[in-house]
């Protein structure tokens, strides 16, 4: 098997796995209506969180994260020939995960099954960062829940975490000396996937800025005590 077939091959198996609609099977099939026809219109998570419950939610986020990792690791470690990993990403396995990882979230952002419509990638950008660098989304995964907890909007959560993704790298590598494999290839790719997060939030921003984003009490930990 030569490198083209090889890569094409996991690049097109890493996109059609991010590009599993999962809330949209699961309320189609379970709920007998499109998830994508209620709330705020997305296919996500927090959408189904929403609508379908905690138990459906869950569901969904742990396969969006798996629909990530999932190809990234095993393509990266078992599929592709060690050879052309060798020749033509510099012997560094980092390279080939960024390329499939990348290939995954435009999946799930742009599937073709649902009309190149998905959801905003941020469960399956998780699971395939869990692959490439699991102490800087755990960093993410923390700021998340802490803006959550402290506002009781995923949304701005989910920002917050994309942002924190590039700031922890380059924080733990420029102060604290820390030797980060292939650091340039890795912080702009952080870069990337943080703009792509604030480019699918760009209607979350607006509400959020407007102060009409929904927000979820129940998970709004954190509240003043002040009163108005």
């Amino acid at each position: 098997m030569n490198i083209s077939i090889d890569i094409i091959i996991s690049f097109l198996i890493s996109f059609l796995s991010g590009a599993i609609p999962t809330g949209v099977i699961i309320s189609k099939s379970v709920f007998g209506f499109d998830i994508r026809t209620k709330g705020s219109g997305n296919m996500g998570s927090t959408n189904v969180f929403r609508i379908l419950g905690r138990k459906w939610g869950i569901l969904v986020q742990v396969i969006d994260m798996l629909k990530g990792f999932i190809p990234v690791y095993f393509l990266s470690h078992y599929f592709i020939d060690p050879e052309i990993i060798t020749n033509s990403f510099s012997g560094n396995i980092v390279n080939v995960q960024l390329v499939l990882g990348l290939a995954t979230v435009l999946g799930h952002i742009f599937s073709p099954f649902v009309g190149f419509k998905g959801g905003k990638g941020i469960n399956t950008a998780t699971g395939m960062l869990v692959a490439i660098s699991p102490f800087d989304i755990s960093i993410a995964f923390i700021v998340f829940w802490l803006i959550v907890f402290s506002t009781g909007y995923i949304s701005l959560g989910s920002i917050s975490a994309g942002l924190a993704l590039p700031i922890s790298l380059l924080i733990r590598h420029n102060f604290f000396d820390y030797n980060v494999q292939n650091y340039f290839t890795i912080i702009y790719f952080f870069f990337f996937i943080a703009c792509l997060i604030l480019f699918t939030h760009k209607s979350n921003i607006k509400r959020l800025l407007k102060g009409v984003e929904n927000k979820f009490d129940s998970l709004h930990l954190f509240k003043s005590k002040a009163k108005s």
